[in-house]
């Protein structure tokens, strides 16, 4: 299976750190954020990956060097966006490279976690949907899409950052599609939260991950993930 590992965000709600780094290559436990994805995917037997660049596209670069030495098994490309796609945006502009494939991996990169992702593509697998979108419970849900299942976990509502919240199952960023799901990735700059879900509700299936999540898009939240990981247990 290839995995989109979305990671073109500029990052400013943690500036000053993004001045010089991006986002996905904060360190967390004295490693960059790519690390900790890479080592979940290929725990799930998932090896070849695309990574998005923009903002600091060489710091992305060099690591990434790094990493295909290391990993044999492992095969990670890069796409430079010049202008920021869209975290869907970027799905259609690369459908070539997942031309033959019967479901992918779409995750943010900015977000850590040890979720079982083999889980995840079982779910999806047993429902035949073209999306299966991971669920958390969140803290915060004003600041995330919020779902609302039925009892076979069909999404039967999804709405991006609610001013009231109906409930505090969120959005994950991370998916398992088929190919069937790319039919409603519109040109252009595309976002997935905001152009391409709310058009699937009835459409798509939503299940909760297993393990630990934490959106690492704040200055905040970069302080408590730095914290807890060193808590959680690591498949790997």
């Amino acid at each position: 299976m290839k995995a989109f590992l979305l990671a073109a965000g500029l990052g400013t709600r943690l500036l000053p750190l993004t001045n010089t780094t991006p986002k996905c290559m904060l360190n967390i436990d004295g490693k960059p954020m790519i690390y900790h994805w890479i080592q979940l995917l290929e725990r799930h037997n998932i090896n070849d990956v695309l990574i998005n660049t923009h903002h600091l596209p060489d710091v992305v670069g060099k690591y990434v060097e790094e990493l295909n030495t290391w990993h044999s098994d492992l095969q990670i490309v890069l796409f430079y966006e010049e202008k920021i796609l869209g975290s869907a945006g970027t799905i259609k502009a690369n459908l070539d490279w997942i031309k033959d494939e019967k479901e992918f991996l779409i995750a943010y990169a900015d977000n850590l976690t040890n979720a079982n992702l083999s889980r995840l593509i079982q779910f999806h697998r047993s429902r035949g949907t073209i999306l299966t979108m991971g669920l958390f419970h969140s803290d915060y849900p004003r600041g995330c899409g919020i779902a609302a299942m039925d009892g076979d976990g069909l999404i039967v509502e999804f709405v991006e950052k609610p001013e009231n919240p109906k409930s505090d199952l969120a959005n994950a960023g991370i998916y398992i599609a088929s190919p069937g799901f790319l039919d409603y990735i519109p040109e252009g700059f595309v976002d997935l939260g905001h152009d391409v879900l709310p058009r699937l509700v009835g459409r798509i299936y939503g299940c909760e991950i297993e393990g630990y999540i934490r959106d690492v898009g704040t200055i905040e939240n970069y302080r408590k993930a730095q914290k807890e990981w060193k808590k959680i247990l690591k498949p790997w």
